[in-house]
């Protein structure tokens, strides 16, 4: 059992309860603890729990509106259901951190995000309530319909939760979940639809709320069954009279509940709206919904950034979050210079001259700077929701009458898209860019959101040309020659945060640079933002004696046909890359030496597995793809090879 407090009798402890309106996570054995307090008593744990996040994120940066939005709804699962034997399944995960404090979690609660700490997503390995990793969108369900089966096989009659977000409702997993789930009728599994005003649904009014209300009392539930079998019973007369029945009420239902028809002919009892921040109506709802035994949603009304008015009044920008000042709620780290704002600009910039240009987003307007385009050209921007397949073939279809789509993605996102950019954009060879955000190490999000893929994924995609410019200036001289000098999938894949530059601004390039010094036999290889880490290293290393020539890369891929002659004549190379090894630029780069006889030192330094949460410059530091640990790499081939 894990625990967050004291180890005290469960009997002394419930008196102690009774005793009290308010306690505290710190004398909880969690979440057993949590079935035997008072509603008044949970109440005050969840201004607790708002006051811990608003804290800790403040701190540590992450995922503030969302999960300030599910305080209480994530209360009322544990006091309904009984965790880890009953499966709960975020989607997606970033809003897991209340769970994680409910599941005796409380006391590491400020090391989320931090290395060695517990992640911002669920993770199975640091907890078995995490029961499923979910880092990217409309996967619960989908999950839900496996765990709910394997139970069914094993002869379990646990619940199977899942839990997601209206907006993810835009992915078509979702559907496809959906379909199935229903279909099969699999038993003991609830879908909890937390809408917080993203999209889904209208108001309702009194009339319909009472009927709700109605409808989802077990004494409703149980007379409804009496009244059917009663007539059902009655011969030649009674199955039509009670068929009758139901279609009048279905129909009045429907015409006032029109949201509940969809789940309903898919196979589901509907239930809700209900307030997301009233206790005693969330576990109301969730008994009824237990008592069903069939596939039920449960429909919740939530706030986003509840008990935080920054958040409240902004729950996009509170969405993910770095470090702010909880008075102000300014943040720390401003977004107005970083990558993101500086290719979103950019985009405005060429969309003036030339009105074939659109933007595309999979509901990251604003994480990936396309904020600018859409206040500047509502017309040509389509934020398509958390459909990154749809987005990539919207975008084929966008390029087929010729226009020129720029769908701007996070790179740990776009692997979701991989068929459509073959099938739907390569085949035809159709003019669609990719403005690959998030690219290389993002830190503290963690395996699921490191971009370490996109070069790998995208150099198996014949006629694909990938650029990774090492600053701001090449970002914008990529983005140009994206839009005119190629005629087939293109993309520009750059870091999260702002760049950092060492090196003379005056080098740039968007094919490839040498960068030589005093005739040396050692050559260093690299792109994108580790062209600055690189070049540090060589400062380091010729201050220790050793002279070594940097070859940049730009345009990364395809390879430019002379580079490799040109490398052949260095004693020893060395390619470091922001990238898995596997399928990576340097690999490739490795093959065509062998292939054209090359016999000198050739090694590469990339990531190699999953890279676990950290600040990006701890992970950077652990892959050896910062300066320091350049330059002692380097150090250790020249004294096993013979100096430079």
């Amino acid at each position: 059992m894990q625990r967050s407090g004291g180890t005290v009798s469960a009997l002394y402890k419930m008196n102690e309860y009774e005793k009290s309106e308010t306690i505290s996570l710190a004398e909880l054995s969690l979440p057993e603890d949590l079935k035997k307090l008072s509603v008044r008593q949970c109440e005050s744990l969840c201004a607790e729990i708002r006051n811990m996040l608003i804290s800790t994120i403040s701190n540590n940066g992450g995922h503030l509106a969302s999960n300030l939005g599910v305080v209480e709804l994530t209360m009322a699962l544990h006091r309904c259901f009984i965790s880890p034997e009953d499966k709960i399944i975020w989607d997606v995960g970033h809003q897991t951190y209340v769970h994680k404090i409910l599941t005796g979690r409380a006391e590491r609660f400020p090391t989320i995000r931090k290395e060695n700490g517990i992640s911002g997503f669920p993770k199975p390995e640091e907890s078995s309530h995490d029961i499923f990793i979910s880092g990217h969108s409309s996967t619960s369900v989908s999950v839900a319909c496996g765990v709910a089966e394997a139970m069914k096989l094993q002869n379990r009659d646990n619940y199977t939760i899942a839990v997601i977000g209206d907006g993810a409702m835009t992915g078509g997993m979702f559907y496809e979940a959906m379909n199935n789930a229903g279909k099969e009728r699999r038993s003991n599994m609830i879908v909890i639809l937390n809408d917080n005003d993203m999209s889904i649904s209208r108001n309702v009014g009194a009339l319909a709320k009472h009927l709700t209300n109605l409808s989802n009392s077990e004494q409703y539930i149980s007379t409804k069954k009496n009244v059917k079998d009663t007539l059902n019973a009655i011969p030649v007369l009674g199955k039509p009279v009670a068929k009758g029945i139901k279609n009048t009420k279905d129909a009045v239902k429907y015409k006032i509940l029109d949201r509940s028809s969809w789940f309903e002919n898919m196979g589901f009892t509907y239930l809700g709206p209900v307030d997301g921040h009233n206790l005693s109506e969330l576990e109301k709802i969730m008994k009824k919904a237990k008592y069903y035994h069939k596939p039920v949603v449960i429909h919740v009304k939530t706030k986003k950034g509840k008990g935080y008015e920054p958040a409240e009044k902004n729950p996009g920008g509170y969405h993910g979050i770095s470090k702010f000042d909880i008075e102000t709620g300014n943040p720390e780290v401003s977004a107005d210079k970083c990558y993101s704002t500086v290719f979103g600009k950019e985009l405005v910039r060429l969309a003036e001259k030339d009105d074939r240009i659109c933007a595309v987003t999979a509901a990251m307007k604003y994480g990936t700077g396309l904020q600018f385009f859409s206040k500047r050209f509502p017309k040509r921007f389509y934020d398509v929701g958390i459909a990154e397949q749809h987005a990539v073939t919207f975008c084929g279809g966008l390029a087929s009458m010729g226009q020129i789509p720029v769908f701007a993605v996070y790179s740990s996102f776009l692997q979701r898209a991989y068929d459509q950019l073959i099938h739907d954009v390569s085949i035809g060879k159709l003019h669609v860019i990719l403005g690959i955000d998030r690219a290389g190490v993002v830190g503290e999000d963690g395996e699921t959101h490191q971009g370490l893929f996109d070069v790998p994924m995208l150099t198996t995609i014949p006629d694909a040309v990938i650029y990774s410019p090492s600053c701001y200036e090449e970002l914008k001289l990529c983005m140009k020659k994206a839009v005119y000098a190629n005629k087939h999938l293109t993309a520009v894949r750059y870091p999260r945060g702002a760049e950092e530059v060492s090196f003379n601004r005056d080098y740039l390039s968007t094919e490839y640079l040498f960068v030589r010094r005093n005739n040396s036999d050692t050559l260093i290889v690299t792109y994108g933002r580790l062209y600055n880490e690189v070049y540090k290293a060589q400062c380091i290393l010729s201050g220790n004696g050793i002279n070594c020539d940097i070859l940049k890369l730009t345009k990364i891929y395809p390879l430019s046909r002379d580079i490799t002659g040109e490398m052949k004549n260095y004693k020893r190379i060395v390619f470091f890359e922001e990238s898995m090894g596997n399928g990576s630029i340097s690999e490739k780069i490795g093959n065509k030496l062998a292939e054209s006889g090359y016999s000198g030192d050739y090694s590469r330094v990339t990531a190699d597995g999953y890279v676990k949460h950290a600040s990006v410059r701890s992970c950077l530091e652990k892959l050896g793809l910062t300066c320091e640990k350049m330059a002692e790499y380097i150090q250790e081939r020249c004294k096993t090879n013979g100096k430079a």
